[in-house]
């Protein structure tokens, strides 16, 4: 089957939402709560938007992520996906977790003048130990399907009709009632976060190896999944100031993601030397980001610029930043492995 170039530029629009989402955090007045540099001034105006983002970003990339086994799968064996998967999710991990985590909390504690210490720490990198851990426990399933038992033939029956999406929506709306998490978009290092994780990673996987009778289905009722987004994400403003009960709060994150997906299959699966060039480097700036925004915030934080050109001169600094680092990055050889590259 052709390369998915639609799935390829969603993760790239998904991490670059997800550094604006970071940025943002930056100019709300709880942000320092969950250790990020936070602006004297808040724009408070950008949270519609951030809520927008926050309730579906996280669980998206783990759907994303699902997929790219799958992808990786028709090309290797268990034992190489296995190998593959430790070289560009382990050793970042480590890595970042001992040597990149620890620069943007010094960088915290510089700003708020907090005694100096090296703290290793997953950091915003959870993500990946988490993904780590998914491919190990899911290896049998991987297996089962790899060898066209019986159950494998049934899996992709299943998730080619419509019984596929609403075991998905059931799925993770039964997460949320059994976990509680209290806050549905605390995913970090938190239990909700792990098993949405899960299910997300698989169900993502479980959505390409069902073929194009799932997408099928998925496009066509596309304007159905918007509307129906859209609708929670009004109720949840107007109604329920951004914080709706949690089983609504899993449903709009699962309509706007089937919505992402189908839109993404009819308009975005074509590729250009954009996408050839962000799809390599959203990874290794995924993994730096944070240290350029936390010296960004640094930096401007203390000035007496305007909050709003604040903003727009950290989101400047930040994407330039990661940028810049890549380029020198992706040019050394025993450097790449660190960052997630070949």
């Amino acid at each position: 089957m052709d390369r998915r170039y639609d799935i390829d530029w969603l993760r790239v629009i998904a991490i670059g939402f997800l550094l604006i989402y970071h940025i943002g955090i930056a100019f709300q007045p709880w942000g320092m709560m969950i250790g990020f540099i936070q602006s004297d001034e808040p724009l408070q105006e950008t949270w519609p938007f951030l809520a927008l983002l926050n309730i579906w970003r996280i669980p998206f990339l783990f759907f994303v992520s699902g997929m790219g086994v799958a992808f990786s799968l028709r090309k290797r064996s268990l034992k190489d996906l296995f190998l593959e998967r430790s070289k560009r999710i382990l050793i970042p991990f480590v890595f970042g977790f001992a040597c990149i985590t620890p620069i943007h909390i010094y960088l915290f504690q510089e700003y708020y003048e907090l005694p100096a210490q090296y703290i290793p720490n997953a950091g915003h990198l959870w993500f990946l130990g988490n993904i780590f851990t998914y491919v190990i426990l899911l290896l049998p399933v991987f297996y089962l399907v790899q060898n066209g038992s019986a159950f494998g033939k049934k899996l992709k029956a299943v998730f080619s009709s419509p019984l596929g999406l609403l075991i998905v929506i059931g799925a993770l709306i039964a997460e949320v009632m059994i976990v509680k998490p209290g806050i549905f978009e605390l995913y970090a290092q938190t239990w909700h976060g792990y098993f949405l994780g899960f299910l997300a990673f698989f169900f993502g996987y479980c959505f390409i190896i069902s073929g194009d009778r799932f997408w099928n289905m998925l496009t066509t009722w596309r304007f159905v999944f918007l509307a129906g987004a859209v609708a929670l994400y009004v109720t949840r403003l107007l109604y329920y100031n951004f914080k709706a009960v949690d089983p609504l709060m899993s449903l709009e994150s699962n309509l706007w993601i089937f919505s992402l997906l189908a839109f993404g299959k009819m308009y975005l699966n074509k590729s250009n030397r954009v996408l050839s060039y962000l799809s390599k480097g959203a990874y290794p700036i995924y993994i730096l980001h944070m240290i350029f925004l936390y010296w960004g915030s640094i930096v401007l934080f203390k000035t007496s610029m305007a909050t709003e050109l604040q903003l727009v001169s950290l989101v400047l600094f930040t994407f330039a930043g990661c940028f810049a680092s890549y380029e020198i990055i992706r040019r050394m050889r025993y450097v790449r492995m660190f960052f997630g590259l070949k």
